[in-house]
């Protein structure tokens, strides 16, 4: 009897076994996926949101880990650019700065006003080389009671002439505020001139780039967006998030149910083999 009951319980845990090893084997696990997206994109593609048209410039894939039998993360990365037809550029001279504006190279003076209203360039003058070219000036200048002098020779007489007499007067260009000149390329605006800086603007079209995250939000033209990437070249963007948390609630859904099965399954082959040898135990009577 003992013998035959165990024989039964051991049947019945080889089909619950079996049965739930069964259902883990066939059972197929749900995927994550956007049947019609808002948008599906590779890298290079154009789309357009609320207008304005972006660009997908770069999708990537990178795995980290995976040393020694541990597990690899993959890490996925992306950036959209759009355009900004008339953004607006600021830049900041400072007196001292080496600026060229229509054309015109100088270094950045402003006048010692409380409420100067102008910038100057002045021309650089290069004192060595004007020196060098002539053959009764000495190659340096020297200072005499706090004057700059130019010492010249002429046959048998040395005589100082004052650098400022000495060396021509520097070209320059004087802007005033609000005026428009030519910077960088660009149709620049002086601002509101200090002693201490020059502001000036300009408009021109501007690249502005925004980063892709994977399972993370990103807004475009005020638009909210659920990234998600399918693949190392493509992602969807999807602005119903509800689309993603149904279907991560089902996959964790059947991890658990997954994870039961297993159990199961596991607790089956154990009680099978304990039923085995305790039925063949040697009786004592």
């Amino acid at each position: 009897m003992q013998r035959r009951a165990a024989t039964a319980f051991v049947l019945l845990f080889l089909l619950l076994g079996v049965g739930s090893y069964g259902l883990i084997a066939t059972a197929q696990q749900p995927q994550v996926s956007f049947d019609d997206p808002e948008h599906r994109l590779s890298a290079g593609d154009q789309f357009t949101v609320d207008g304005r048209q972006y660009t997908v410039a770069s999708l990537s894939a990178q795995e980290e880990g995976g040393d020694h039998g541990g597990s690899t993360t993959v890490t996925y990365s992306g950036a959209v650019e759009w355009t900004t037809d008339s953004a607006t550029y600021t830049e900041t001279w400072g007196p001292g700065d080496v600026v060229t504006a229509d054309g015109f190279e100088g270094t950045v003076t402003v006048e010692n006003t409380t409420d100067p209203d102008r910038v100057t360039l002045v021309e650089p003058v290069d004192r060595s080389a004007i020196l060098a070219n002539d053959s009764a000036a000495d190659n340096q200048t020297v200072t005499r009671t706090g004057e700059e002098f130019v010492v010249v020779t002429e046959g048998d007489k040395t005589r100082l002439v004052p650098a400022g007499e000495y060396f021509p007067d520097p070209e320059t260009r004087t802007f005033s505020e609000d005026d428009t000149v030519g910077y960088a390329g660009n149709q620049t605006t002086v601002g509101n001139v200090t002693q201490s800086e020059v502001p000036v603007s300009w408009t021109a079209p501007r690249t502005n780039t925004v980063e892709l995250s994977n399972k993370a939000n990103v807004t475009l033209a005020g638009q909210t967006f659920f990234v998600y990437y399918t693949s190392d070249s493509e992602v969807v963007l999807e602005s119903d998030y509800s689309v993603y948390a149904s279907q991560t609630a089902e996959m964790a859904d059947y991890t658990r149910v997954e994870n039961g099965l297993w159990g199961i399954s596991i607790l089956s082959g154990v009680s099978v083999v304990m039923l085995i040898g305790m039925a063949f135990m040697p009786s004592r009577y």
